[in-house]
């Protein structure tokens, strides 16, 4: 049975939306200021947040020279024009322009000042935004920002030669911003806006002396949200592989500065951390970087193995996370991720994926199968397209997604861009052998419309050199017999390429050669039929969006059957050759 939204959800939709337009009011007219007390920042920035990701010294200097680059457009402030006072090409833009993530990058330049820089747009930002906006001081964009506030630490809040009351101003809104994040936690959005939201307030009051109420309201409030998001298996509500990273890194820097102030920090959270370190190394993938799933890409490599190796001991990867909804697997230095999970409910699906029973394959010579993914660098106009099952390696039926993405209109104006799914729609197994590791998942996403249930059983080889798979539509017995049964649905199996590798067909057009930049070589081969070579495109790896090639599988299923035979079934099989131009292993 499909998933319905129930009034109820409208219901408290338009009440939390009404709080908010309430609470911008109120804000807007100052009243709410004129009710708070002043910021009492005085002295020193007792800590500063450590910051794991590497800046980019090349964007750095193209800000201090006005050129601004961020989600995938570009802004060029010139002739003494202040960025602050440009209309921005996006909204994206705009949020992560106020989120001020682009500050480590400056501070980081090398043909500038950059730290004078810096301390300058922030001081510019202060004037035109220091006071309130219902935008600017919304809390997704405040969090980060004040998140990055406190990692540029001393460059930015620190005794730095500049008149005191440049650096008291700065201290001074770092406090007024983190206290109107905690008045208005309730108002934020559900997910990884609300608990970055919470991490951004406790960490304000530990890094900044007297802010003793900040620190207590903000470590309760954050040990009650991660008991709610962190998963008992380690994962992140969302099933966001860089959700689950970003809040490991978000909270070990938070424990970090507790631990030198010598403040105890709820249980909660410590054993948050506990879970999401072997679950952040679930998603990493052997080049390092992560496994591209709902509204995540590769994400910073060097931040993820950076905090991995803060563990005390090597971290294990371990096989199936159940309250997640992944399968993992490697063999000979291959591993595959495969998605087993039901979609996120409610708000916490705003940017989820139509994913059921992808999978990403990366081998010893680098990734090779692949989901388009997504990168916060690329514009929004690809945002909705690559959510849909078909920018996925799996199984598309009838053209159409496998979780419907909520259209326009006043559903979603109210709700936003949520992914509509069956109750219960995936299910999983696994047997481990000598020979291998079999992997199995069904779901029921295309069930209600056409009467078929998608099966996909995984099974990669001890040496890793050897993945095969098989796709199946079957209609349960307890649905009974179709009413037409001359109807043909069509379905296309997708395999993403990774933007590296080369992929050829062989002449009867059933199987492919791939190539991949060490030189390994992978043979596709399939028995549903001939294949075809199509445009991909991959977006995990930051902007521009990159060209790809993908492998697709066509065919036409019937309203029948157990799926087990063609054309119901296909097979299919990645394996590998050795070294293309030298001795190449053979497959018959």
């Amino acid at each position: 049975m499909a998933h319905s939204i129930g009034p109820m959800e409208f219901v408290r939709a338009a009440w939390l939306g009404l709080r908010r337009e309430s609470s911008s009011s109120l804000h807007a007219m100052g009243l709410a200021s004129l009710m708070q007390s002043g910021s009492n920042a005085q002295g020193t920035l007792d800590y500063a947040l450590d910051d794991p990701y590497q800046p980019d010294g090349a964007q750095g200097d193209a800000i201090c020279d006005g050129r601004f680059s961020l989600a995938g457009d570009q802004l060029i402030a010139r002739d003494g024009t202040d960025i602050w006072d440009m209309l921005t090409p996006s909204r994206a833009f705009a949020e992560q322009l106020h989120e001020h993530g682009w500050l480590r990058d400056v501070i980081a330049a090398p043909a500038h000042d950059g730290k004078t820089e810096a301390r300058r747009l922030v001081d510019t930002w202060i004037e035109r935004h220091g006071r309130w906006n219902s935008f600017v001081w919304s809390a997704p964009v405040m969090s980060s920002r004040i998140l990055n506030w406190l990692r540029s630490g001393e460059d930015l809040l620190g005794e730095t030669g500049e008149p005191d009351d440049a650096i008291l101003r700065r201290r001074s809104l770092l406090v007024r911003q983190a206290r109107h994040l905690l008045k208005t936690l309730p108002l934020a959005e559900d997910g990884r806006v609300r608990l970055r939201a919470t991490i951004a307030v406790t960490a304000t009051g530990l890094c900044l002396p007297r802010q003793a109420n900040l620190q207590r309201a903000g470590l309760a409030a954050l040990a009650s949200e991660v008991a709610r998001q962190i998963l008992p298996d380690g994962g992140h509500v969302s099933r966001a592989p860089q959700a689950t990273t970003e809040a490991l890194i978000d909270l070990q820097g938070l424990v970090d500065i507790a631990e030198m102030a010598n403040i105890p920090v709820p249980t909660e959270i410590s054993r948050a951390i506990n879970r999401l370190r072997p679950m952040v190394r679930f998603f990493q993938m052997a080049d390092g970087g992560l496994a591209g799933f709902h509204g995540g890409g590769e994400f910073d490599k060097a931040a993820v193995e950076g905090t991995l190796t803060r563990a005390d001991e090597p971290i294990k990867p371990f096989g199936f996370a159940p309250h997640s909804g992944y399968h993992r697997t490697e063999a000979g230095g291959a591993t595959v991720l495969f998605d087993v999970g039901d979609a996120p409910r409610g708000a916490l699906s705003t940017e989820a994926h139509a994913s059921a029973l992808a999978i990403e394959f990366c081998t010893p010579g680098g990734r090779l199968v692949v989901n388009c993914g997504w990168h916060d660098a690329q514009t929004s106009d690809w945002r909705e397209a690559v959510r849909a099952t078909a920018a996925h390696s799996t199984l598309v039926l009838g053209e159409v997604s496998s979780s419907k993405i909520l259209s326009g209109g006043w559903k979603r104006d109210l709700l936003g861009a949520r992914l509509v799914a069956p109750a219960g729609q995936v299910s999983a197994r696994r047997n481990e052998g000598e020979m291998g590791i079999w992997l199995e998942g069904s779901q029921e996403g295309y069930r209600e419309r056409y009467g078929l249930s998608h099966r996909r059983r995984i099974f990669l080889a001890a040496d890793g050199g050897d993945l095969r798979g098989e796709d199946a539509l079957f209609r349960p017995v307890t649905d009974g017999p179709p009413e037409d049964i001359e109807v043909r649905w069509p379905f296309a199996i997708r395999f993403h390429l990774h933007p590296s590798v080369k992929a050829s067909l062989s002449r009867d057009n059933m199987s492919a050669l791939l190539v991949q930049p060490n030189g390994d070589g992978w043979r596709f081969r399939t028995d549903g039929g001939p294949i075809a070579l199509e445009r991909s495109v991959y977006l995990a790896a930051g902007a521009p969006p990159q060209r790809a090639t993908q492998i697709v599988i066509h065919g036409d299923a019937e309203p029948f059957g157990a799926g087990d035979r063609p054309p119901n079934r296909v097979r299919w099989a990645f394996q590998r050759l050795g070294r293309i131009g030298g001795a190449v292993g053979g497959i018959e």
